[in-house]
């Protein structure tokens, strides 16, 4: 058993893990985050997809006592209380989803790829950065549909944010 200590979705947390836990088992049944899914266990499909260090990371490829010392923000650390994050409202807002298990993975990979894109995103880089993440339900046309629309919004918040700094 080792320790691990990390910080989720802003809080300081700790627990003992055996040392092949994997982080997304550690995340679910340590300290009770059961948005992030556990699909394939083989790093397929990205239900299980949490921001380590502000990187977008399947957490079924990761040791929780790799993770220790790190930030972890999970799906149910994106929201502002009841103020949905914006790739949430937008996935909401574009029934970006059917059954929803995939739907925390995609939305934390939109938040990473929308973070790593702030010039804005178009539909081919949506759709080649999503290769990652599979969804049964979906031909994602609704998917990417969302993530555009909140790149969008983002870039908006940003650059009126920005104006008013100035």
């Amino acid at each position: 058993m080792s320790d691990v200590s990390l910080t989720v979705n802003g809080r300081r947390v700790s627990g003992s893990a055996e040392d092949r836990t994997l982080l997304v088992h550690f995340l679910r049944e340590q300290l009770g985050l059961t948005g992030t899914h556990v699909g394939c266990d083989t790093s397929q499909c990205g239900a299980c997809v949490v921001h380590v260090d502000g990187r977008a990371v399947k957490s079924c490829t990761m040791l929780a006592v790799q993770a220790s010392g790190s930030t972890i923000v999970t799906i149910e650390g994106l929201a502002n209380g009841a103020d949905l994050h914006p790739v949430q409202a937008a996935f909401k807002e574009h029934h970006g989803l059917q059954c929803g298990f995939c739907t925390p993975g995609m939305i934390m990979t939109a938040t990473d790829m929308i973070a790593r894109h702030p010039e804005g995103l178009d539909e081919t880089t949506v759709r080649a950065e999503l290769d990652g993440n599979i969804c049964r339900c979906t031909g994602y046309h609704n998917i990417v549909k969302a993530i555009l629309a909140a790149s969008q919004a983002m870039a908006k918040g940003a650059k009126g944010r920005a104006r008013q700094a100035a």
